[in-house]
């Protein structure tokens, strides 16, 4: 067993998580500390204005490095907030574009994760894996989702067919049938523009606790035309960029919304969506188990139920961290890397077959 810390720094752009696990890959041994170091208001904000130019920004842009720095020092400073002895460290560092190949295109993929992973093993002295997603992306995968195989050894146990949905900026489901098969797949947005409407709307960086999605009504009108966007119907494996529907919810009217009005009716399109991704699962989950911050929502937790008529239950039934999950899984994809064990399949992400991934840079090798 490796004794790993994992990283993840998700597209809601909160800061950085950070988990102690010790697993070779394939089996948890133990878990051990868990921690969340939230970014500064000055590098969520450029963050964020990375996303909105990382088409247009070229590697050597100097704000480009002037972020990369700041991003990777956090993440330096949690691995030694972690506290306990590791060997290995799993870094995805921080997602400003992904555009995977699509259906029908005869564009290549494009995946971009910023951080620099030599500055991260040479800080804190430990082998780092990282740049978990540009073999899929290269060999005509999605890149995305990556934890699905994760889920896969957590759930080992558990009752199935089971779908493990998490609701981070955008969403992504994991179905696991009985006889092991996963599929997997982004769903569409979930807090990423629910956050951007609340910090709009109220100056608050989320809708704290869904209060003001529940003092509202979802409008028919500005979701008729998101219910008709093809991402709903088009099948699996697919994939999204934090800002694919930037476009459709400014077309859809949503700003005309009432603050309260319109986080109601994000909710209720994050909800659609999902429910629209289960009618790709070969057959009906027994639960549905639900991790990322929108499980912390009540507002999203409720529309889900809803819209789902299935059971709807945070990760923490299962004896799950639900806020610390990707990062730990994190951890075991690492290990994955460092072992050359299969990362994607093609169930999870369209590659063409069980593909190794992620790259080792660090004192070790």
């Amino acid at each position: 067993m490796l004794r790993t810390i994992g990283l993840m720094s998700g597209t809601s752009l909160d800061g950085v998580d950070a988990a102690w696990v010790e697993t070779d890959g394939e089996a948890i041994g133990r878990l051990g500390p868990v921690l969340t170091l939230p970014y500064a208001p000055a590098l969520r904000r450029d963050l964020r204005t990375l996303l909105d130019r990382a088409a247009e920004i070229g590697p050597e842009d100097p704000f480009l490095a002037h972020c990369v720095a700041r991003l990777t020092e956090r993440h330096v400073e949690a691995v030694r907030a972690i506290g306990w002895p590791a060997d290995l460290i799993g870094f995805h560092g921080q997602t400003i574009l992904h555009r995977p190949q699509r259906p029908g295109s005869n564009a290549a993929g494009f995946t971009w994760q910023v951080g620099d992973a030599a500055r991260l093993a040479r800080e804190t002295g430990m082998t780092v894996a990282h740049d978990f997603r540009a073999a899929d992306v290269a060999a005509g995968g999605q890149g995305a989702p990556l934890v699905p195989v994760v889920h896969a050894v957590m759930a080992a146990r558990l009752p199935k067919p089971l779908a493990i949905l998490n609701l981070g900026g955008v969403a992504n489901v994991t179905w696991i049938g009985a006889d092991g098969r996963l599929i997997a797949f982004d769903t569409g947005p979930a807090n990423g523009p629910l956050d951007d409407w609340a910090r709009l709307a109220t100056g608050e960086a989320y809708d704290r606790d869904g209060r003001l999605a529940l003092a509202g009504q979802a409008d028919g009108g500005v979701l008729a035309p998101l219910m008709a966007h093809p991402w709903l119907a088009a099948p699996p494996p697919k994939s999204l960029d934090r800002l694919d529907f930037d476009r459709a919810l400014k077309d859809s009217g949503a700003a005309a919304l009432s603050p309260a009005d319109g986080a109601a009716t994000l909710v209720a399109f994050c909800a659609i969506c999902v429910a629209a991704a289960a009618r790709h699962f070969p057959e009906p989950p027994v639960q549905w188990l639900v991790a990322g911050g929108g499980r912390r929502n009540p507002a999203l937790m409720r529309a889900l139920g809803a819209a789902l008529a299935e059971p709807v239950r945070a990760v923490e039934v299962a004896g799950w961290n639900g806020d610390a999950l990707e990062a730990q899984a994190f951890g075991v994809l690492a290990a994955r890397v460092w072992r050359g064990l299969p990362l994607t399949f093609p169930g999870t992400t369209g590659a063409p077959g069980s593909m190794p991934g992620g790259r080792l840079v660090g004192p070790l090798l």
